[in-house]
């Protein structure tokens, strides 16, 4: 099977092949641990997690790094320096007022203005979320995911490394800087050619350090700052990394390699965050590429808008899963599902009916495979890549990652009222299935699969209990008491239905 990937370098699709044969290294651009994360960045993640489970079941081997980033953001991350505040001492200011307003609870950050302490309250945030979405690079913590503030070291020698090669140089305050006219690469990836960005093109590169540059574009590796919230000491004075560098360092100290199969991220990052990677990373090391592949995600909207707070539409994972977002609450798979169903080259249009339909995909998936585990007994036959059904699936996902496209071959076909004649060899096909998306079965979030509450198995007895409750009163034909039951089980999120079995309770997906 031929993999093929939009490549935005080459801004072509082209065949896939690993630097070293069967194996995958990959790199994704992870949060900025100062607020819980929203759903357009669960969609970058998702996709990437999606693009990981599919290489695997292709038959790679993946090693997938993505960082968790607590130094270097500043809240004016467009201007090339990283200027403005920076983000953990503004989330720092922002925890203190949720503690006081009771919106955290006392104990979950004792000191806000500790910038550590706030990375850590929202990296756990973060991994709680993604295990609950099935983000397998989030499973086992640290997993692989990696904060920068524990590769500090890697980020100076590898500044370090540009200062000898020519590529940067010390300011007189200070500052290194990287000289974008010492590669000539520099804007092939995003398209921005010097001499649009020697005039500041846009209002991205200019800042309050240009007359110590050689050219309006450079951008900071390190600054000298005594004063800032987050520092440590350096041959060029006590301060903190810039943003771009690293990503640069961590991919190359924990991917093990000067060129990496794929970089991923969102398609904000292309400039100037990607571009100054690509021209740390070969400059530093001399090579011609940094990664054979950079795929980009497309923005997300809400209903047809740009996401915004000021548009009241900006909605966090867990304002969806808790209903906030949309008046109902939303099982993690259901949002996993309808993040990943649109190609990641499209603009994606989260809404209330998207949901819902998603909702009804992912119900179909599992009530199709609990009756394949029902009539197969849980035994699945032994197959290969070659069932039609799963062929097809991953011939649309091979052609870059076509998600539409495979779930199109799929729900047709599973379908409980058309159960093939061979359960178990439709079982098999269904688990692989499931390797990929995650949503079928539904199971506790465990970096695994996509999953519910950590409390899911109490909650789900507690309602079987309230069934066998209903049955008996209706038995006694004490209705009101079944209606009340009734009631009790719709309120905790479940449809209700009866059948000559009894009363079926089956978990409300949104």
């Amino acid at each position: 099977m031929q993999l093929r990937f939009f490549n935005s370098l080459s801004n072509t699709v082209e065949n896939f092949e690993p630097v070293e044969s069967g194996t995958v290294r990959m790199y994704s651009c992870g949060p900025t641990v100062y607020d819980y994360a929203h759903i357009g960045n669960f969609r970058s993640f998702l996709f990437s997690d999606l693009l990981r489970r599919f290489l695997e079941v292709a038959g790679y081997d993946v090693i997938h790094v993505m960082n968790i980033t607590d130094v270097g953001h500043m809240t004016d991350d467009a201007v090339a320096d990283g200027g403005g505040e920076d983000k953990m001492e503004l989330a720092g200011r922002r925890l203190k007022e949720d503690k006081k307003s009771g919106k955290v609870e006392d104990g979950a950050v004792e000191d806000p203005s500790d910038p550590y302490q706030v990375a850590r309250f929202y990296t756990d945030s973060f991994l709680a979320d993604g295990r609950q979405l099935g983000l397998k690079v989030a499973g086992e913590y640290p997993g692989r995911m990696f904060h920068a503030t524990d590769h500090i070291a890697d980020m100076q020698a590898m500044i370090g490394d540009l200062i000898e090669r020519g590529h940067a140089y010390v300011a007189g305050d200070g500052v290194v800087y990287y000289s974008v006219e010492s590669f000539p690469e520099y804007g092939r990836l995003s398209g921005n050619s010097l001499d649009n960005l020697q005039s500041g093109a846009g209002g991205r590169i200019l800042d309050e350090h240009q007359d110590q540059k050689k050219h309006p574009a450079d951008f900071m590796l390190w600054k000298a700052d005594s004063a800032h919230i987050m520092k440590w000491d350096s041959p060029w004075g006590e301060g903190y990394p810039g943003w771009h560098i690293e990503c640069s360092a961590m991919a190359r100290a924990k991917l093990e390699r000067d060129v990496i199969d794929i970089h991923t991220g969102g398609e904000d990052l292309i400039f100037p965050h990607h571009e100054c990677e690509i021209a740390q990373s070969c400059g530093a090391t001399g090579s011609e590429s940094f990664a054979k592949f950079w795929m980009h995600v497309r923005f997300l909207l809400v209903e047809g808008e740009k996401m915004s707070k000021s548009r009241g539409n900006f909605y966090t994972v867990r304002d969806v899963l808790d209903g906030k977002a949309t008046g109902a609450r939303v099982h993690p798979a259901v949002l996993r599902y309808e993040l990943t169903k649109t190609n990641y080259r499209k603009n994606m249009n989260f809404t209330v009916q998207g949901l819902q339909d998603s909702a009804s995909a992912v119900r179909r998936l599992n009530d199709f495979v609990a009756k394949l585990e029902e009539q197969a007994g849980g035994e699945a036959a032994e197959i290969d890549n070659s069932h039609p059904v799963l062929a097809e699936f991953l011939s649309s996902m091979a052609d870059d990652l076509n998600a539409a496209g495979a779930l199109g071959a799929l729900l047709p076909w599973a379908s409980v009222s058309r159960i093939p004649d061979n359960p178990h060899e439709a079982l098999a096909v269904m688990r692989k299935v499931n390797e990929v998306l995650a949503v079928a079965p539904l199971e506790a979030g465990t970096g695994g699969g996509a999953g519910g509450s950590p409390d899911a198995g109490g909650e789900e007895e507690a309602v079987a209990g309230w069934c066998r409750e209903l049955d008996a009163a209706r038995a006694d034909k004490d209705y009101e008491a079944a209606d009340r039951l009734r009631d009790r089980i719709i309120e905790a999120g479940y449809d209700v239905s009866t059948s000559p079995e009894g009363t079926i309770a089956k978990k409300r997906l949104a």
